[in-house]
């Protein structure tokens, strides 16, 4: 399994990019987030890669951070969501946007994005929640139900450590005056964002 790729920016096209390593030229296909990222970068770049060996061929999926990775993994464990529709759904809607529809079993959003009709939306809430749910049960503490629980549950679901999620709650909770768990969410995300 290739885990990243670091080197030069080839090429870029449609939401895909060329990594030159050593005279080599890695074809990854990539977010469209993440392929602003890496042409406003230039030069030397390092992709996070997740490898889908099939029959036909294997590729590449590449992502700026690890954690858009993990969600991309957990995305295409999803009944009937493979790894194109998984792309699709990592470049249309932000981390916090996706993880505040599945929480309030929000279809109307997720229907937004192209290639997830309503029976994809339904499916996607009903298998994310519940290991969301499930997640939230094995904290310590008893937090499953409230919102600073839900809140770190959504983070591990996305792909972030159980210390990472609980640290980046903890230190945003006191900023934030009677918080939702959306509030939450958004506030932890940005802070976790800044220090990667």
């Amino acid at each position: 399994m290739i885990d990243h790729l670091s080197g030069e920016l080839a090429s870029t096209g449609d939401r895909w990019v060329v990594i030159d390593i050593g005279g080599v030229g890695y074809r990854v296909q990539v977010t469209e987030p993440a392929l602003q990222d890496f042409a406003a970068t230039g030069g030397r770049v390092t992709v996070h890669t997740y490898m889908v060996v099939r029959d036909d061929g294997i590729q590449l999926y590449g992502f700026a951070h690890p954690q858009e990775r993990e969600l991309f993994a957990i995305l295409i464990g999803v009944t009937g969501i493979g790894p194109q529709t998984a792309m699709n759904i990592l470049s249309r809607i932000s981390f916090e946007d996706f993880a505040i529809a599945i929480l309030n079993d929000d279809e109307k959003t997720l229907t937004r994005i192209p290639g997830i009709g309503q029976k994809s939306a339904k499916r996607l809430i009903l298998e994310l929640k519940d290991k969301m749910k499930k997640r939230a049960a094995m904290l310590p503490g008893g937090r499953g139900r409230t919102e600073t629980g839900d809140a770190v549950s959504a983070l591990i679901s996305l792909g972030f450590s159980e210390h990472e999620a609980e640290e980046a709650v903890g230190a945003v909770l006191p900023t934030l005056p009677a918080p939702t768990v959306q509030d939450l969410i958004r506030a932890s995300l940005a802070r976790l964002r800044e220090r990667t």
